[in-house]
């Protein structure tokens, strides 16, 4: 492979527009929602997701596996939203993505798949005790987020819903995703020789 393909492979988005792909959609679907309701906040946040996810194909010409999921969740439960005028699958397509993503991590666990690995691996170097660990506190979130939105959007009006969503549930990763770093930190693995010398210990 040649330099130039190297450094396309290794190309990243800027944090603030990282940012604005993840949370541009959610943002809309909230502004949407607030002024023309549910359904109509729903094909746009459908849109707008999509549209994120070929911008990012375009910049860095790759995507992650977990969005393209995601993304076939909204397409899926907001086709089924507008259809059915019905807001519950829009609600409960959290709690499904969610449990999904919990399920995958933690039976890849039980198995010795660490799927978390294969995900980051290539953003982040970590011996395979901080990969377990971080595996297990990831899938155990998920789960965590998929009860806390069915308990919310059970007990909350759509409007509500919807500001949880948007700035409850993005906060509340945000915050986890940060309270991982000294476990990162911890079992970081520094240079290349680091790495061969705990195969070799192993």
């Amino acid at each position: 492979m040649s330099a130039t393909s190297d450094a396309e492979a290794r190309k990243e988005l800027s944090p603030g527009l990282k940012l604005l792909i993840e949370a541009g959609p959610l943002l809309a679907f909230f502004l949407v929602n607030a002024k023309w309701g549910i359904f109509v906040g729903t094909a746009v946040y459908m849109v707008t997701a999509s549209a994120a996810m070929l911008a990012s194909w375009l910049l860095i010409r790759r995507v992650a596996i977990m969005p393209v999921v995601a993304l076939v969740f909204v397409l899926a439960f907001g086709a089924l939203t507008i259809w059915l005028h019905d807001d519950t699958f829009i609600k409960i397509k959290v709690t499904l993505i969610n449990a999904l993503f919990g399920a995958i991590l933690l039976i890849g666990l039980a198995l010795g798949r660490m799927w978390l690995k294969l995900i980051m691996g290539e953003a982040l170097e970590m011996d395979d005790e901080g990969w377990r660990k971080l595996t297990l506190r990831w899938g155990l979130f998920f789960f965590f987020l998929a009860g806390l939105n069915e308990v919310v959007w059970r007990s909350v009006s759509t409007d509500a819903w919807v500001n949880f969503k948007v700035f409850g549930l993005l906060p509340i990763t945000f915050v986890f995703a940060f309270a991982q770093a000294p476990l990162m930190q911890r079992h970081m693995i520094q240079d290349r020789k680091d790495i061969q010398d705990r195969k070799d210990e192993a």
